[in-house]
């Protein structure tokens, strides 16, 4: 009898895991608790694969042999526990997909600046003409692409969530860029344990892996002389010091690596700021130790666009800036962009909050920012961390009405500034459509 797997959630990660799945002969469901799309329906049943959505029918899913979650579900969820009452294992769609390729992974995690990392890692490879694919939180489905379009390489975004569940998979090359306290939420409320899910991004390399990671993150180094990693170490920073693999240094950027050293002018850099510098510096170390020649590193860290809904600038109107970093939905990423803008903010925050601490961006926020505007369904907290340190705050729950305020506070040469510390359900879909009503409603000004 063929062996049982039960895919729990029916997006992007779900559909991609089904179908590998059901071409590696398994006896394949699909449920969702919620409604599945259409695209995802079609890719289903194009396969022949059955599923059902809002409702797990329990009968059909606890005689599993194994369970692929989505990422968006936490262990909490009542179907999950279960799950784990039987013993039934349970894994990501990356650690199901690892199975079935020997490609060379390369794989980004940390609390910010993931998606900047993992898509300029990408554009550096496409560009120096290499076989990629772009998958995990960004691009697509890594298991479809190994089960439909296998690719030499793939860069792969990894969220803690995915981490959690991953168990044999390895990184060839392994990029760690921060930890600062995010969705602890979902780590009872132990930094520890959220510390410990991004580490899992080490656990299978060996000597022939990289190890790319932050020098002046105090937690990482703090990791790293307790775990003792096996794989090659390549620490970046800002500045040059002994062991250092990449640094900027008279105007200059520096990689070294065994295949020579690379070096370009830090102004010539497409992305701007410090976070930028760091993202960049992760993207060409992985770059260098793949032996990607120079011009091909330097032409496109000079031409990359950025991201959409990380300081996006959107508009200027009446002298006025808005930027769109609706991306940020934790408070180190607010922090990046208060000190990347040099110009009085008026800043919306707001959200789900997920055991956030305002403390970090305190004094950015006294400093910068002219007036708060809270956007979300519960502002409590953000009240009593903020009142009296701000002179003007206001309150929205709708983001027509956000932006309309703040162009009524902001003043000419000022910033209109979405960066809001939390997630977005609250409101919104998701923190792509808070971005592209705030974009939308900028542009109905």
């Amino acid at each position: 009898m063929n062996k049982r797997v039960v895919i729990l959630g029916a997006g992007e990660s779900g559909t991609g895991a089904a179908v590998l799945a059901k071409k590696e002969g398994f006896d394949v469901f699909v449920s969702d608790l919620s409604t599945i799309s259409s695209d995802y329906k079609k890719l289903l049943e194009k396969f022949q694969i059955p599923y059902e959505e809002n409702q797990h029918t329990e009968t059909v899913i606890l005689n599993a042999d194994e369970i692929i979650k989505s990422p968006g579900i936490p262990d909490h969820a009542p179907i999950i526990r279960k799950v784990i009452e039987k013993n039934i294992p349970v894994i990501s769609d990356i650690e199901f997909a690892g199975r079935y390729t020997n490609s060379k992974m390369i794989c980004i995690t940390g609390s910010n600046g993931k998606t900047t990392t993992t898509m300029l890692t990408y554009h550096i490879l496409k560009k120096a003409g290499l076989d990629v694919g772009l998958a995990g939180n960004v691009g697509s489905s890594l298991a479809l692409q190994v089960a439909e379009t296998p690719h030499e390489y793939y860069v792969v975004e990894l969220s803690s969530f995915q981490l959690d569940t991953m168990y044999d998979f390895e990184a060839d090359i392994a990029i760690l860029l921060n930890i600062t306290p995010d969705h602890l939420d979902r780590y009872q409320y132990n930094l520890q344990n959220y510390i410990d899910a991004k580490f899992r991004i080490l656990q299978n390399q060996t000597g022939d892996d990289a190890f790319i990671f932050w020098n002046d993150d105090p937690v990482i180094i703090r990791e790293v002389e307790k775990r003792h990693p096996k794989a090659a170490l390549y620490p970046f920073s800002e500045n040059k010091h002994p062991q250092v693999k990449g640094y900027a240094e008279n105007g200059k950027v520096t990689i070294e690596s065994p295949n020579g050293t690379f070096t370009m002018a830090q102004d010539k850099m497409a992305l701007k700021g410090l976070h930028n510098l760091y993202n960049s510096l992760a993207a060409g170390i992985a770059a260098k130790i793949l032996d990607i020649p120079n011009e091909n590193i330097s032409e496109s860290l000079s031409d990359f666009t950025g991201v959409e809904h990380r300081l996006e600038m959107v508009a200027c109107i009446n002298g006025v800036n808005y930027i769109n970093d609706s991306k940020a939905t934790n408070v180190n990423s607010c922090w990046y962009a208060l000190q990347s803008i040099n110009t009085k903010i008026v800043l919306i925050l707001g959200g789900t909050d997920k055991g956030n601490d305002y403390t970090e961006i305190e004094s950015l926020v006294v400093e910068k920012v002219r007036a708060l505007i809270f956007l979300g369904l519960d502002s409590a907290k953000l009240h009593a961390f903020f009142d009296h340190k701000i002179d003007c705050i206001e309150d929205a729950s709708l983001m027509e009405e956000a932006i309309n305020k703040a162009y009524r506070l902001a003043q000419k040469g000022d910033t209109v500034l979405l960066s809001p510390c939390c997630a977005s359900f609250d409101l919104f879909k998701n923190y792509e459509d808070r971005g592209k009503q705030f974009k939308q409603c900028v542009h109905n000004l």
